[in-house]
């Protein structure tokens, strides 16, 4: 059989693409990991003291993460404390086997309990999806650090919200912090309001920023910028008034009414001359569910045994599923699917991949297995998810857009 691979308009067989969307950034993280030995312990000493970073330190860590890219920002602390027991796993009936395996090793890890990383480096990509892209890249690189661990968004951290934080000459327990939370279904988003007994004490500007900061804290920086709309900060207490920590359940019910993150819809429909059409895409998900994917695939698998629908029968199908098990395996947490479409005997796969693990290669290698047919493949560089919005486009109405 033959796999024909193809670039843009042209035609070429195994012809290479180089990762070249990030070129400026990703020599500005290898930069970065080049300094990191002269600046790592005087950044550990001050998480250890608790005092800010020498100041030439400061500077030149700022300059080295703003050339990663200008909107990012970037804090140290104390490496986060192991979190999660056996209570807190996920023991409904369609939980994925796979992720109950990881979360059960997980618990198994002693590195959870003892010896693990003591200081943390955070990047702040904040609201820029660009900027999200390239803190991930710069975390994926990073060097094997016992003492460290680097992450490439702040995450959630609810003990913060039972301490006392010193904040413009204040100092304010967070334990005694509320919130009221409005879900918006026309907008899929959450409408948060963060009161604090001291506000009344505090300059509006200080009350917004501790409204934001209380919400951060709640649901780490990637879910706040998924599913917060609006923070506002609050003179009087909410009449229905809830923990901070309640913030992470609001979220995962609005996520499982819109069909979950990284869940799947299937349509159906007839295709006149190609009979029967199956759509399966990813619904809802967004730019930050997988930051570092920016490389699109796109293969087109032929298959040889179908019915009068033109879909695949027994034989095609479990060669298909068994094709499609096999690529999951090679790619790992490099690359995903996003969209898979079956009609007039042929079906169509849309992948992002991570252009700088070198999978790529790879997941080639498992397409020139198939033995039913010639295998197309057409690859390209697009952070922004253009294809995959492109092909989803006609389907926005089903999925409620």
């Amino acid at each position: 059989m033959v796999v024909r691979f193809c670039e843009n308009q042209g035609m070429a067989l195994f012809r290479r693409r180089r990762s070249t969307d990030s070129t400026d950034s990703t020599t500005a993280a290898a930069e970065f990991w080049d300094a990191w030995p002269s600046v790592r312990e005087a950044l550990a000493e001050a998480v250890e003291s608790d005092r800010p970073a020498p100041t030439e330190v400061s500077e030149r860590v700022t300059a080295l993460v703003q050339a990663i890219h200008p909107d990012m920002g970037w804090e140290v602390g104390p490496a986060p404390e192991p979190t999660g027991g056996i209570e807190d796993l996920d023991l409904s009936v369609d939980v994925d086997p796979n992720k109950l395996l990881e979360q059960l090793a997980a618990l198994d890890d002693p590195s959870r309990l003892t010896g693990g990383p003591a200081h943390a480096l955070t990047l702040r990509p904040g609201t820029s999806e660009e900027a999200r892209v390239q803190s991930e890249r710069w975390a994926r690189s990073a060097p094997d650090d016992d003492q460290w661990v680097f992450q490439p968004v702040r995450p959630a951290d609810h003990g913060s919200l039972s301490s006392t934080l010193r904040w413009d000459d204040h100092e304010l327990d967070l334990s005694h912090a509320s919130v009221s939370i409005r879900v918006d279904h026309a907008t899929g988003r959450i409408d948060v309001g963060v009161y604090h007994p001291d506000n009344m004490f505090l300059s509006e500007e200080t009350r917004r920023r501790l409204a934001e900061h209380v919400t951060l804290l709640a649901l780490g920086e990637d879910d706040a910028v998924r599913w917060i709309g609006r923070t506002a900060a609050l003179n009087e207490p909410p009449l229905d008034p809830l923990p901070p920590t309640s913030m992470p359940a609001v979220v995962r019910q609005m996520a499982d009414m819109l069909g979950g993150v990284g869940g799947w819809v299937t349509l159906q429909g007839r295709v006149p001359l190609q009979g029967t059409m199956e759509v399966l895409l990813r619904h809802p998900v967004t730019r930050r569910d997988f930051p570092a994917f920016t490389l699109f695939v796109h293969v087109i698998v032929p298959y040889a045994h179908m019915d009068e629908d033109r879909s695949p029968t027994d034989e095609s199908a479990s060669a298909l599923e068994d094709l499609e098990t096999r690529i999951t395996d090679v790619l790992g947490d490099n690359g995903t699917l996003f969209m898979r479409q079956t009609v007039g005997g042929r079906r169509d796969y849309r992948y992002y991949l991570d252009p700088d693990s070198g999978v790529l290669p790879e997941f080639e290698a498992v397409l020139t297995e198939w033995p039913e047919g010639e295998i197309r493949l057409r690859s390209r560089l697009d952070p922004s998810w253009s294809q995959f919005d492109a092909a989803r486009r006609p389907f926005r109405r089903q999925l409620g857009e």
